[in-house]
């Protein structure tokens, strides 16, 4: 079936944990605990009732690891929206993804401060019941990137809408193909877990090939070989489908593992730039060809774009997820109104745009020279 609307689904889940507390105009790199000054002690003021006028606003910023540029990209916008709004901002974050207790207590810590709202890149379900008794303390709870299951666990969602993004990419991939048979490598995340970034992109890159995707929010359900429907249209097979857990090693090995299916794999379609950095490897040392696609839009992949290691990205706004989320929470801490969601979507839709130097007639498109000026992490 033709994916007709935008259902979120579960959360990209994380493994062991590691809270780091920090002022809005410092950070250490090690796991601990220190408070900015005038920062909200436990036992202080509740959560959730109102802040005078020009008082600070104690916030959590919960990520995924402390690793990824797109984590580090999103802690640095959060500190520059804190200091813009007076704000006292917790970091916290797992050491690997998969790290969903360690969510769940920096939550408890966070309620225990008396912070007034939480910042979260959902691990997963589990999560859930820490959130809820956040937002029962009176804590005002925005998911960054990672759309709870439901998506009514938390007040809001601030995110890129993540089936476009796989989506332009699939449409960017079908154009540059002319009509070719594409022989695909499909790199998710998992395999093993149902998480909605990696389902969402997943089969929108397949809805923009224009195949169709089986079941909606379910991975592997489309069928292996048919046509594709995109660009000018023509054969598709589906060589694997192999978890690279978004990060290059992991990802070299599974592309590995695709090369060893089929040596005339000529598309790839990978959930992050770390994971078609990965997959560039492994196909630059079989002496294979392709055209990757991927997600993320971070300064070095849009270098990797730049450099022809992969074909287009489609370039999210972190820093602008975490910017703008630390100012709704100082907004409503301080008597203001709540942010709402986009027309037609669930969430707050913070952009996205496909990044290429190689352009596809109908497919809208920035190249990397506009990528570098929007981009996050080291320039």
């Amino acid at each position: 079936m033709k994916l007709t609307h935008r259902r979120l689904l579960a959360p990209l889940a994380l493994v062991a944990a590691a809270v780091l507390t920090l002022s809005a105009c410092g950070s250490s790199d090690d796991a601990g605990s220190t408070t900015s000054a005038g920062a909200t002690a436990a036992g202080s003021e509740p959560a959730g009732s109102s802040a005078p006028a020009g008082e600070e606003v104690a916030v959590t910023l919960i990520t995924k690891d402390s690793t990824n540029p797109f984590w580090l990209a999103m802690k640095d916008g959060a500190e520059q929206a804190a200091t813009a709004n007076n704000v006292a901002l917790t970091f916290a974050f797992g050491k690997q993804d998969g790290d969903e207790q360690g969510q769940v207590e920096a939550i408890e810590q966070a309620i225990a401060r008396g912070d007034k709202g939480i910042l979260i890149a959902s691990n997963g379900p589990a999560v859930n019941t820490a959130i809820a008794k956040a937002r029962d303390s009176g804590m005002y709870v925005i998911a960054l990137d990672t759309p709870t299951d439901p998506a009514d666990a938390v007040d809001i969602t601030f995110a890129t809408d993540n089936f476009l993004a796989g989506q332009l990419g699939g449409q960017w991939m079908a154009g540059t193909l002319d009509g070719q048979k594409a022989v695909i490598a499909m790199l998710p995340a998992f395999t093993d877990k149902v998480v909605s970034v990696d389902v969402q992109r997943y089969q929108g890159f397949l809805d923009g090939m224009g195949i169709d995707i089986g079941t909606e929010g379910q991975k592997g359900s489309e069928a292996p070989t048919g046509k594709y429907t995109g660009g000018k249209g023509g054969d598709y097979e589906i060589v694997c489908s192999e978890p690279g857990g978004g990060n290059a090693d992991d990802s070299k090995t599974a592309m590995e593992t695709c090369v060893s299916k089929s040596d005339d794999i000529n598309v790839v379609y990978t959930i992050n730039e770390p994971t078609g950095a990965g997959a560039h490897q492994a196909l630059e040392a079989a002496g294979i060809e392709a055209t990757i696609v991927s997600v993320d839009g971070g300064c070095e992949g849009v270098k990797l774009v730049k450099d022809g290691v992969l074909g287009a990205t489609s370039q999210q706004y972190p820093l602008k997820m975490a910017e703008q989320g630390v100012a709704a929470v100082a907004q409503i801490a301080r008597g203001g109104e709540k942010p709402t969601t986009s027309d037609g979507l669930d969430f707050f839709n913070t952009g996205v745009a496909l990044v290429t130097d190689n352009p596809v007639d109908g497919v809208d498109s920035i190249d990397t020279t506009q990528g570098a000026a929007l981009c996050w992490g080291a320039k």
